[in-house]
């Protein structure tokens, strides 16, 4: 079940926070504005304020102050002081829709409510106090909009009664669980009444006035649907709500936890693997090996497997079915078992049809297997920091006719990423001598590839940060920095092109946040000030348009035209990169359309998570999909 208000769709996975200025603005009309810039600022979803009319909500006794107790006369002598005239709240609402928060209003009477729908407010908040006013919450159900509702000081059945009253009125609306006391005492907040109450109605939130964010972090977590909290400049100020509210310090720290806690809570219907823990799968998990050198036609049996890391092949949970199958190729000792090893079957490379160049990723290690099995027409030769001390003529038998491209490697060590656009001086030294060091390699590797004439390097080239991205203020100096590395290196015979990144790259198993190459209009701009092509990674650019929420196709329509090279593979979500080609979110159909018009002669390789495995299998499988659209 989910209501609109405003623009806001609630009940749809993202809570809704209300600021509750109510009257703790003490009657000063500057200070309410300034507290709507305050919420603003904190990330708040709407303000929200009070109205009364006094003689429309108290008896005439209680007015006179005959002899009531002495707490009413307390809060009427605060209310009289510190409410704001119709005219105040008319130029609030209006304010705040200049400012693009939305206004809300408690009205604790018809009359109020009169006077509210005249502002044209899009929902109505009830408080506590009048969950079990019916009159008015008739009248409030005759406006036609939904009601956000405060359940505290109420039993059970009056909540069940008020309910059975607004479903029969067929109105839109949230509970919120509430103790109304200010501070709340922790012991009496009952947080778990959270779950009763959504079985009286789908749609609940939490209205807290206890000390501090940690309970309503817990509410969000519980999948409250809205989060209302009193908000003030000074807790010490005069008035009840003050100490049972929030600075804008903490309101602002409680909106990121939120937001965080939204992020980690996921829909909660299936495990998924995230990127991150697939790579430490891969590195750490265990596989089924061959315990010794095996001859095709063995049928398997417990002295022919082994379990060992890394975890790059058949799990170990299917060492049952493996028993008794037919191997039908032969083994070396430890090579991995893998799942076609229990089907009997493999796909297999052949010759492929395509209306521009295609290739296949490789390593020094696998390229003598692959060149006996395959003629592409060109290599793409991925370095690790370790492939940089290979001897590439150990490796490259003879003269190959394709032509070749050379992905440099993240990492320059163990431990440290390549970065040419980072403010340490030392560290961009470091990664510009490396770079070097690749640009080095590639012309090297020309001479086993005579026909490729200005081979491309694909780069990672820096600019990540480890908890946060940077300020959009900072973004340019990178950009900068990165310029000022380019006119360092050497680039005589050879082209340096950028990869379009992912906001969040994976490195050592564990997630980073990427600023450089990430945005559209950042990828135009740099390109055209200094003359780059780029290796547009559709897989990494799927994931920055799910996560700035942008449109894929116009992406990739704006970067066709400064397009050398393509990775091609699937992606779906923040996190679900590399997928294989079908399995993922992307139109093939539609990315073809753009590519053939926009880029129709850049070349393109399978860029599939582990494609390389059991005989590059998942390459092929990927270059048999895209047969159908390139």
């Amino acid at each position: 079940m989910r209501i609109k208000i405003g623009n806001h769709e609630i009940g749809a996975g993202r809570a809704y926070v209300i600021a509750e200025i109510g009257n703790n603005h003490n009657g000063s009309f500057e200070r309410a504005v300034e507290m709507v810039d305050l919420a603003l600022e904190a990330g708040a979803d709407c303000v929200k304020f009070q109205m009364r009319h006094l003689e429309d909500v108290y008896r005439q006794r209680t007015l006179r102050k005959d002899g009531e107790d002495l707490g009413t006369e307390y809060v009427l002598d605060l209310l009289r002081r510190f409410e704001l005239t119709v005219d105040e709240h008319c130029r609030l609402a209006g304010y705040c829709a200049t400012k693009g928060i939305l206004y809300l209003c408690t009205p604790w009477d018809s009359t109020s409510v009169g006077v509210l729908e005249s502002f044209a407010v899009p929902a109505y908040k009830v408080a506590s106090a009048d969950l079990t006013n019916l009159p008015l919450l008739h009248r409030l159900a005759k406006t036609g909009k939904p009601l956000i509702l405060s359940t505290g000081m109420s039993q059970t059945g009056e909540v069940e009664i008020t309910v059975a009253f607004l479903n029969q009125r067929r109105v839109q609306f949230v509970l919120l669980h509430c103790n109304s006391t200010y501070p709340a005492p922790l012991h009496d907040i009952n947080l778990k009444w959270i779950n009763q109450l959504r079985k009286i109605h789908p749609l609940v939130g939490y209205s807290g006035h206890e000390r501090g964010i940690n309970v309503s972090l817990a509410a969000v977590a519980l999948d409250a649907c809205v989060i209302e909290r009193h908000f003030t400049l000074d807790r010490n100020m005069e008035g009840p709500d003050h100490a049972a509210s929030l600075t804008q310090t903490e309101f602002k720290r409680m909106i990121e936890g939120i937001r965080e806690i939204e992020d980690a809570l996921g829909e909660g219907k299936a495990r998924h693997l995230s990127q991150g823990e697939m790579i430490n799968r891969e590195n750490i998990g265990k596989s089924l090996v061959a315990a010794t050198t095996l001859p095709k036609g063995v049928v398997l049996g417990a002295e022919h497997i082994k379990v060992r890391s890394p975890g790059q092949g058949l799990s170990p949970q299917q060492y049952d079915q493996l028993l008794g199958c037919t191997l039908r190729h032969d083994m070396a000792e430890e090579d991995f078992f893998y799942p076609s090893d229990l089907a009997n079957e493999r796909v297999e490379p052949r010759a492929y049809a395509f209306s521009r160049p295609w290739g296949v990723p490789v390593r020094y290690h696998d390229f003598r297997e692959y060149s006996q099995r395959i003629s592409p027409d060109l290599w793409e030769f991925h370095l690790s920091y370790s492939d940089m001390e290979l001897r590439p003529e150990d490796y490259l038998g003879g003269v190959y006719q394709a032509d070749f491209v050379v992905h440099a490697p993240e990492l320059f060590s163990q431990s440290r990423l390549m970065d040419l656009a980072t403010p340490d001086v030392e560290y961009r030294r470091d990664s510009i001598r490396e770079t070097q060091r690749v640009i080095d390699i590639t012309r090297s590797l020309k001479r086993f590839f005579p026909s490729t004439r200005r081979p491309m390097i694909v780069a990672n080239i820096g600019g990540f940060t480890m908890d946060q991205p940077l300020p959009a203020g900072e973004i340019k100096g990178y950009y900068e920095r990165f310029a000022g590395s380019l006119s360092e290196l050497d680039l005589d015979g050879v082209e340096l092109i950028p990869q379009t990144m992912a906001p969040f790259p994976w490195h050592f198993g564990g997630q980073r946040y990427q600023n450089l190459f990430v945005k559209i209009d950042e990828i135009v701009e740099w390109c055209g000030k200094l003359g780059l092509r780029m290796c547009f990674d559709v897989s990494h650019s799927q994931l920055t348009c799910n996560h700035l929420e942008y449109d894929f196709y116009d992406f990739s329509e704006r970067i066709a035209p400064h397009t050398a090279h393509l990775h091609l593979g699937d992606a779906r979500g923040l996190n679900g990169e590399g997928l294989q080609v079908g399995e993922g979110e992307l139109d093939f159909g539609r990315l073809g359309a753009i590519l053939r018009a926009g880029c129709p002669t850049a070349s393109f390789i399978p860029e599939i998570w582990q494609g390389h495995k059991n005989g590059g299998e998942g390459f092929w499988i990927a270059m048999e999909r895209l047969e159908r659209f390139l």
